[in-house]
Order: structure tokens, then C-alpha cells, then sequence
């Protein structure tokens, strides 16, 4: 892809990557530790352009098809990185893409109107198949927590591999028993017993009907905008019209409404804001339910509904009316959880409370298909009561995986480094809600960060198309970010908790870049 501003083209000159095929034969990579998106190749100014694939005769700045007269020509430089990615020698993309058109579900969405194809990954970089790297501050749906390919954990799982790949629980294994214990560590109060699934709809899932054997009651209180999973149980439970398909679910499911202090009621500036929107809890319990529940769900922050954080003392205060109509209450740590907040290694403990049922998935593994409900030996000795078994739940590979995992948290100290660095990022994101009217609303905690996009700051009308246009351009200029909110109109910011100050800077730069071409 050649970029064209004023008087130069900017062409992508890849030290691990492909070199432009028009570069000057005087031009020289110096190695992989070059930036990839930026190496610069003075040009003909007067001869026509190529952007997008298309000739454009000298005229003003042209990004991704686009003109924008007043850019700047410097483009905003991927930080060094000393890696060189394998030569790609697979199907091409338009191959890929038209496999997948015939041989899976039409559902499995893509992300981009010109597609990418991923291939490599390192830390918190991804390479196409053209050698092109990105920053990966999706983090493969806030799943990546210690970085792509991380050479222990890749090291771990590589030596299960060559010694024992399956074992069911009906036989004893050491990496299940010495993981749970691992895990458990992690947990405060009497949250000390694990069952290992495979992914969080499977956990949320099995929190339910743990708490519904468990306490007697049927009845279930979730929030609008919460997403729990895909299956038809947690479909119930989520909040969200978009993933929720036609067919009968959320029996016994009530939701409440969603504790948002930018669209709800009560925004920041109400210090009773997380008491007036638990009120509304404890009032859906007293008209809408028999005055008894099983559970109430909530994720520490709504990640899908686009990283909503709730009010101080939200939960607290949600909790006890819960417990007083005799329900257990279930944090969904899928995406908060394992130290991706900074200041906590548990969502929930950033609202001061302790769940009776904690489930888990994405970040537990790195990327590897893996849950965990982890609950009190009382509330887990419910189980017991029939027989209830999981195939691939606390396998070798997967529990080998989730501790190796656990030990790079700690030793790269990665929760210090997400409230750092996300510090860093929530201050910059701030300052372009200075620069651009467009962000309506800037919130999060650590590497879980959103900003929402607005028409209007007083109507507050969702800018779907241009968070499209955002994602788009940033894609061009090698960043992959997320989106969320019922419109599509929130940004996620949730990269592999090894991001540095420079991915940091070059993240905003360029985000500062696509919000100014729109």
C-alpha cells in the first residue's frame, strides 16, 4: 500500500515485511529493528500517485482513498521490534476468503470491509500474509493476555504436547490439580474450589446451574448491555438484541437497568449513583420475581456492551439485595479478570466485593480454549448431586498452558504494566476528547479501555459509520482495535498486557490521525 501526502509517498518498506515494489533501488533495510509502516522513500512528486490501488495525480493528502488538505506529512511509526516473521507460503487471502464462503457458517462475521489475513504473532504484534506487522490492541478479543506466542508459555505447552495431549478427569493427572491450586491462590475469601471448561459461555453457564441447585430458586437478575455468551442459557442472560436470536431463551431471566453513568440516569457526577441504579435491582426483585432468586450475573465491566464501567459502590450495594432474596451473586471476570484492570487482579475487587461464583475464560489461557468456574466448597458440592463431567475441561495441554500463564503474570509483573501503560493511554485518550467532539464519552480502568463515538455530545446519537471509518483507517495504518455498544459505536482499546509507552504513543497517534480524517 503506497500513502501519498503533499509532495512525498509514504510506502510501507517492511524490514520484517515485504519491501515496496516501487521502492528506489538506493533505498536499504537495516533490519528487522526498523519500524515497518513508515520507512520513508522520496518520490516523483509530479508523476500520478497510488493509494488504495487506484492512480491519483499530485493533489492533496490522500489516506486510504481519502483527501484530507490539512494532514501533516509525518505519519505516526510502529516502535522498533526485533523480530522476523516466517515467509508465508500458504493460500492466498482471496483464496482463504472464498473457502470460508463455501465451507463455514455465513454467521463467523469478518471485521473490515477490505479484509486482513493474520498469520504471525509475537507479543503484541501481528503480521498479514504479505510480512506487514500491526499492533494488536484487540488483543484477539481481550484474550491475549501475555502476548502472542510467548516464548515460556509456547515452551510449556510444547513439552505437554510431547508427553501426554489428552486425560480425562476420571483418572488422576498432576497439571489439573496443581493448577487449580495455583489458581485458587488468586482468589480471596473462601472462593477456593475449580471446575476447568472450555470457554465462557461454558462457565456462565455452569455458574447458573450451580446457583440455581445450590439455593432452590429459579429466577435469574442480569443487566441490559451485558453480553455472557452465545450458548442458549447465557444468550438468556445477555442484554443485547444483536446477539440474541429468535428462539426461546431467558426463562426466569430478568434484567435489570444498566448501571452506565455516561447514558443512564445518574452519570459520574452523582456520588449515590451506584445506590439509585441498585435500587432498580432491588425493585425488579420485588415486582418481577417471586421475591426469591437463584443468582444475579454481572461482568465487572461490561466489555461486548462497550467497556461500561460502573458507579463506585454499584455492586456493593446490588449485592446485598441479592443475598437478602436468598441468590448467590456470580462475577463474570471473562474479560476484567487476571490483572487486565491494574489496580486489581480481579475485576470485581476494583467494587469492593467478593462473589460467591467467579467465572473465567480468554485471558486464562493466552488464546488456548479454556474456562474455569471457580466457587466455595459448599456451593461446589452441589455438583455432586448428579453426575456432571466436561471432556476436554482441565486438560493437560490447557491447565499446562493456564499455569505458565499465571507465572508470566506475575514474573513480568503485567498487572503493574497494565495500570501503567493504560494510565498512559486513558490520559491521552482524554486529551483527544479535547481535540475531537466526535468522542463523546472517554472511560475504562488498566487495558481495558473504551472511548464512545457521538453525532451529537447533548443528543449523544451513536456515530456507528464513522467508528467504521476509525477502525478502517487505523487498519491502514497498522492498528487493530475493537468495538462494542449496542450501535457499534464504542472503540475498544484491550492489547496483550506486555504493550509498552511506545505502542502506547503510536496508538494514539495514529487513532488521533483517523479521528481527524473524518
Amino acid at each position: 500500500m503506497v500513502i501519498a501526502l503533499k509532495r512525498y509517498d509514504y510506502e510501507f518498506c517492511a524490514c520484517d515485511a515485504r519491501r515496496s515494489r516501487k521502492a528506489s533501488t538506493s533505498h536499504r533495510c537495516s533490519g528487522p529493528a526498523k519500524s515497518d509502516h513508515s520507512s520513508r522513500i522520496r518520490r516523483d512528486a509530479d508523476k500520478p500517485k497510488r493509494v488504495g490501488g487506484r492512480d491519483f495525480a499530485h493533489k492533496p493528502s490522500l489516506i486510504a482513498g481519502r483527501s484530507y488538505p490539512n494532514i501533516d506529512m509525518k505519519l505516526p511509526e510502529l516502535p522498533p521490534f526485533d523480530h522476523k516473521p516466517k515467509k508465508y507460503d500458504g493460500p492466498s487471502a482471496d483464496e482463504v476468503l472464498q473457502l470460508r464462503k463455501q465451507f463455514l457458517n455465513p454467521g463467523i462475521f469478518l471485521y473490515y470491509k477490505k479484509q486482513i489475513m493474520l498469520v504471525e504473532g509475537k507479543m503484541q504484534y501481528l503480521w498479514d500474509e504479505h510480512g506487514r506487522r500491526y499492533l494488536d490492541v484487540l488483543g484477539g478479543i481481550v484474550t491475549v493476555s501475555v502476548g502472542h506466542c510467548h516464548p515460556d508459555v509456547v515452551d510449556v505447552v510444547r513439552q505437554q504436547n510431547e508427553t501426554l495431549q489428552h486425560s480425562t478427569t476420571i483418572y488422576l493427572h498432576p497439571n489439573i490439580a496443581e493448577y487449580a491450586k495455583k489458581l485458587a491462590s488468586k482468589m480471596p475469601g473462601d472462593l477456593k474450589v475449580c471446575y476447568f471448561v472450555n470457554s465462557g459461555s461454558e462457565a456462565n453457564d455452569l455458574a447458573l446451574l450451580m446457583a440455581r441447585a445450590y439455593t432452590g430458586n429459579y429466577d435469574v437478575i442480569a443487566l441490559r448491555n451485558a453480553y455472557h455468551g452465545g450458548s442458549t442459557l447465557t444468550m438468556g442472560m445477555t442484554g443485547n438484541r444483536a446477539w440474541k436470536f429468535n428462539v426461546p431463551h431467558s426463562f426466569g431471566v430478568h434484567h435489570a437497568i444498566t448501571p452506565d453513568p455516561y447514558r443512564g440516569l445518574w452519570g459520574r457526577d452523582d456520588v449515590d449513583a451506584g445506590k439509585k441504579y441498585a435500587a432498580d435491582l432491588k425493585n425488579l426483585i420485588d415486582f418481577a420475581t417471586p421475591g426469591q432468586v437463584a443468582a444475579f450475573i454481572a461482568e465487572s465491566i461490561q466489555g461486548v456492551g462497550g467497556c461500561v464501567v460502573f458507579p463506585d459502590g454499584y455492586l456493593k450495594h446490588a449485592y446485598a439485595h441479592v443475598r437478602a432474596a436468598g441468590g448467590l451473586c456470580i462475577a463474570d471476570e471473562v474479560q476484567a479478570g487476571f490483572g487486565r484492570t491494574g489496580t486489581h487482579y480481579w475485576g470485581f475487587e476494583t467494587q469492593d466485593v467478593i462473589p460467591d461464583i467467579v467465572t473465567m475464560a480468554k485471558g486464562i489461557g493466552n488464546g488456548c480454549p479454556m474456562g474455569a468456574v471457580v466457587t466455595t466448597p459448599k456451593i461446589a458440592a452441589t455438583l455432586s448431586q448428579r453426575v456432571h463431567f466436561n471432556t476436554f475441561g482441565g486438560n493437560p495441554v490447557v491447565c499446562a498452558q493456564g499455569s505458565a500463564v499465571l507465572d508470566v503474570i506475575a514474573r513480568e509483573k503485567l498487572q503493574a504494566n497494565s495500570l501503567k501503560i493504560g494510565n498512559r493511554i486513558l490520559a491521552g485518550l482524554d486529551k483527544l476528547k479535547e481535540k475531537h467532539n466526535i468522542i463523546g464519552d472517554v472511560r475504562g480502568k488498566g487495558l481495558l479501555l473504551g472511548i464512545e463515538l457521538v453525532k451529537d455530545r447533548r443528543s449523544k446519537e451513536p456515530a456507528k459509520e464513522e467508528c467504521v471509518q476509525v477502525m478502517e483507517t487505523c487498519k491502514e495504518l497498522g492498528l487493530l482495535l475493537g468495538k462494542g455498544g449496542l450501535w457499534g459505536q464504542t472503540i475498544r482499546f484491550s492489547p496483550p498486557m506486555c504493550v509498552n509507552e511506545q505502542d502506547a504513543d503510536f496508538l494514539l497517534g495514529v487513532l488521533d490521525r483517523a479521528l481527524g480524517s473524518l
